[in-house]
């Protein structure tokens, strides 16, 4: 928690959030929103929406083959290192699609034509660019055609129009750079994984960056120096700097969305799952069914949320009975929340799953 900075001194900045956790999954735009918050000192939704739509941070498919929010200056090498696992990951579904190189070319310079001079469009439109150009693309062939132009670092997210994403050139959006190498990015993106996220196993970073295992070995080999390691119950863990947080006095809930990094990013989420409801967590999926509440560092239940007006709602659902100081917490994480999305009332409807 004190390396993911859920707890301990938080960001002043969203841009250093990210850049620190390096990419975060934001394939639920509202919850990565929420999720790097708890990050960072006093930002409101609002003001994480400016900033994605100045470009401050891009979202855009890299690692494994959905979206992550990445900084403008990462984004060019860590496409370059990882978007060949994601094409042989995506390859049966290519060819099952007819989608083959030549077409790609095509898709590729159809898209960049409707974009160019600082246009941003929505994928719908994307789809009518395509459909001009004779090209085919309806549905999860439109997706992956799309995708394919992210992972050629042709184009990367625009700003929103209302409520909808767009995309734009990643040379309009971000001016060329210096790249790294790939044994450079390689030891970069392994540095980084680790100080962030750490301890973490090897095959958690595998898991996180959709690299292979031999990688994910050479990236701990190339990136030793800023790395310790510790084997526990026959497990080595690999982290960075090693900190140790003050022990809390009170109790400390947060309300986390669906996948935020503390337990998309591992393989291995057994040391943040409550040991005394872990058996009943896998015959109760629905607890999980949406977001997730957090008790000083372990998974007790899940949660969701429903405005009317200006009252908001958290429906939390809880596999342990909270004390007088846990209920306590979990109220003022839900209060925190509401000032987040600038609500008015904050209501509580708890629910303890036997």
């Amino acid at each position: 928690m004190l390396n993911q900075r859920l707890i301990g001194e938080p960001f002043a900045r969203l841009e250093d959030a990210v850049r620190w956790l390096t990419a975060v999954q934001s394939q639920d735009y509202a919850g990565a929103k929420w999720g790097l918050a708890q990050r960072i000192k006093d930002t409101a939704d609002r003001e994480i929406d400016e900033q994605f739509n100045n470009g401050k941070i891009l979202r855009t498919h890299v690692m494994r083959p959905t979206w992550h929010f990445v900084m403008p200056a990462d984004i060019r090498w860590m496409l370059k290192l990882t978007a060949p696992r994601v094409n042989a990951v995506s390859a049966h579904n290519y060819r099952k699609m007819d989608l083959d190189e030549a077409l790609f070319k095509r898709s590729n310079a159809a898209i960049a034509k409707a974009l160019r001079g600082g246009r941003q469009l929505t994928r719908d439109e994307l789809r009518a660019s395509l459909k001009r150009a004779g090209i085919a693309a309806t549905g999860i062939r439109l997706a992956y055609l799309v995708i394919r132009a992210e992972l050629d670092a042709v184009i990367c997210s625009g700003a929103l129009r209302g409520k909808q994403f767009t995309y734009a050139l990643l040379d309009e959006r971000v001016p060329q750079c210096a790249t790294l190498k790939r044994d450079e990015a390689l030891a970069e993106l392994t540095k980084r994984y680790f100080t962030g996220h750490g301890p973490a196993l090897l095959r958690d970073y595998a898991w996180w960056s959709g690299l292979t295992m031999a990688d994910a070995m050479a990236g701990v080999e190339m990136a030793g120096a800023h790395l310790d390691h510790e084997t526990v119950d026959g497990k080595t863990y690999w982290f960075g700097t090693h900190q140790r947080s003050a022990k809390k006095k009170t109790p400390l809930i947060h309300l986390l969305p669906n996948y935020d990094e503390y337990l998309i990013a591992y393989k291995d989420r057994s040391a943040s799952i409550d040991p005394s409801i872990n058996e009943r967590l896998r015959t109760r999926n629905e607890v999980l069914g949406t977001h997730i509440i957090v008790l000083n560092g372990q998974v007790i239940g899940g949660w969701r949320r429903t405005i009317k007006k200006d009252e908001l709602t958290i429906h939390a659902s809880l596999l342990v009975t909270l004390s007088d100081a846990e209920s306590v917490a979990l109220r003022l994480a839900s209060e925190r929340y509401g000032r987040f999305i600038n609500s008015g009332v904050v209501r509580l409807d708890i629910r303890i799953i036997k």
